[in-house]
């Protein structure tokens, strides 16, 4: 609900204040070698930001996908902090792989990839329904969430690797947070996981 108040705050914004609202709120690399107190601050107000309608809608497809099993399974409250440290620690790994660029990053993905982290660990056999076209035909086709999510580290990987010689002053996404996120996801999951009993899953859709 938050992501998309704000987005429909964006918006209702003319073009050179959101300009001023994304430069200010998104996390800047460059403005962490300046120790401006808007460095820290921006870590957790750019995950509240977005780029565009498929840029929110795509995030919250996948937040409501995979995130409420692994809500069940931490807690409201725990959830909530886990969520916001994961986005935090995304973007400063994107800020440390381009520590000198000015161009704000913006979004949950970081967020969104902790989650993606923690339902790896609690929920590696569970079964993603995927969509697959071939030829133009819509194929489904289920996919344990170890390969799955597995795959989808990988090519975040790669792409930030191939990213790292791109000029910092070009737009793009921010692999970089996509992999920190998941990474801390899968570090801090345990740390934040109640003692239950095995919860069932459900088949989760692509």
């Amino acid at each position: 609900i938050s992501n998309v108040l704000l987005f429909l705050f964006q918006l209702s914004l003319v073009r050179d204040d959101l300009a001023v609202l994304i430069n200010v709120f998104g996390v800047v690399p460059a403005r962490f070698l300046t120790g401006s107190i808007l460095a820290p601050i921006s870590l957790f107000s750019s995950q509240f930001l977005h780029g565009g309608w498929m840029h929110v809608i795509a995030n919250l497809w996948t937040l409501y996908i995979f995130g409420d099993n692994v809500e069940e399974r931490m807690g409201h409250l725990r959830y909530l902090i886990f969520y916001l440290l994961s986005g935090a620690l995304g973007g400063l790994i994107q800020v440390l792989s381009s520590p000198t660029s000015t161009l704000p990053s913006i979004g949950a993905s970081g967020a969104i990839a902790g989650v993606l982290g923690a339902y790896l660990i609690l929920f590696p056999r569970a079964r993603v329904l995927t969509f697959i076209p071939i030829f133009f035909l819509p194929w489904l086709v289920e996919i344990p969430a170890i390969i799955y999510l597995g795959v989808w580290f990988v090519s975040q990987f790669f792409s930030g690797m191939s990213a790292l010689g791109a000029s910092s002053g070009l737009g793009g996404i921010a692999y970089w947070a996509h992999v920190g996120g998941f990474a801390s996801g899968l570090i801090l999951v345990r740390r934040f996981t109640r003692r239950l009993a095995s919860t069932a899953v459900r088949r989760r859709s692509i």
